[in-house]
């Protein structure tokens, strides 16, 4: 398995360690509600290093981008990030993604791990149309997200930078920790507020070591991979693998807002998804939440009263705050997928109610 400047540090700690996307990741260290609760109510350390990092640079850059990418990058000034995706030319997404515009010849795209090498083939193959120079950083940047509502306060203790300054999905380079360049941006995968750090590899252990001693006054904890499904599940933030890919299209798992026809962008599928938002889609990716006890997990059926099949589960847990609320997604039948429709989760052959929210 690959390891992250950091994996030395997560098993000393005692975290409970398992392959994700090549890597050995942590998956919890102490429990995953006690995680859950610390980046709600304070702040949580991330390691995500093993996201994937490709830059595109050239004078078609832009061009490129608004052919593989479904959002309007054109709209995008320096210093801002934006939430993407490549649809796959079938009607389905390769990947979702940010795209961070240094420049109109300079991009850095943030994909997911586990699409790493996917992704690079799909923008290469692409790239031969438009000739821009691709490097694919994924080896040479490693990346923590540090999450809550406590985030700003502590990270501003190691930054001369006004973080206050940088608004919701933007980002700046900057000195971070006696560390430069950083780069520090207002993104994160758990609806909880926060900054994303990017860095050389080999300054992960200064910065993590700043980040603990400063945040012994904050509460900081490390926190696993478990407790960030559970987190962006419950703001209802969509992982590929689960709740999109390949075979979903961005109109029926509600990424409508980030799929842009506007004129002069000629982006890929922009013929077929143009249709499914005039026409309609045939299923929706749905959020409910469960009003019989029990855990709705990925694959099982959602079914209508009569116990006939509309639909599957992409995502689901119990809320892992002490409410016993249980949440989820999945993608069911348009008729069936408006506010407070009541659906049918099955469970080994019994059917649990649940409301569409």
């Amino acid at each position: 398995m690959k390891t992250t400047p950091f994996t030395d540090i997560h098993i000393a700690l005692g975290a409970k360690m398992h392959e994700f996307a090549g890597y050995n990741m942590p998956i919890e260290y102490t429990a995953i509600s006690d995680e859950h609760k610390c980046v709600r109510e304070r702040v949580g350390v991330f390691d995500v290093s093993h996201m994937g990092e490709f830059w595109v640079k050239g004078e078609r850059a832009l061009e490129l981008l608004q052919h593989i990418c479904s959002n309007d990058i054109s709209k995008l000034d320096a210093g801002k990030a934006q939430y993407n995706c490549f649809p796959n030319g079938k009607g389905g997404i390769v990947d979702d993604l940010i795209v961070y515009k240094y420049s109109t010849t300079k991009y850095l795209l943030v994909v997911n791990a586990a699409n790493i090498d996917k992704d690079w083939a799909w923008v290469c193959e692409q790239n031969k149309a438009f000739g821009c120079t691709l490097q694919n950083a994924s080896d040479r940047m490693a990346q923590l997200a540090v999450q809550g509502p406590k985030a700003t306060e502590l990270l501003q203790k190691l930054t001369d930078l006004d973080l206050s300054s940088i608004p919701y999905y933007s980002f700046r380079e900057w000195s971070f920790a006696g560390v430069q360049p950083v780069i520090i941006s207002n993104t994160g995968y758990t609806g909880a507020g926060g900054f994303e750090l990017y860095f050389y590899p080999e300054h992960g252990k200064q910065i993590w070591d700043a980040l603990f001693e400063v945040g012994k006054d904050f509460g900081l904890q490390p926190i696993g991979l478990g407790a960030r499904d559970s987190l962006r599940l419950e703001k209802w933030f969509c992982l590929y693998g689960n709740d999109i890919d390949d075979t979903t299209s961005p109109i029926e798992a509600g990424l409508g807002w980030i799929t842009k026809f506007v004129d002069g962008k000629d982006f890929i599928d922009r013929d077929l998804l143009w249709k499914q938002k005039q026409e309609g889609v045939s299923r929706r990716l749905v959020h409910f939440e469960l009003q019989d006890r029990g855990i709705a997990r990925h694959g099982y059926e959602i079914c209508d009263a009569e116990g006939n099949n509309i639909g599957n589960v992409t995502s689901g847990m119990m809320l892992p705050d002490g409410s016993r609320r249980s949440i989820g997604m999945g993608y069911v039948k348009a008729p069936y997928s408006k506010k407070d429709t009541t659906i049918f989760v099955k469970v080994r052959e019994k059917l649990l109610a649940a409301k569409i929210v």
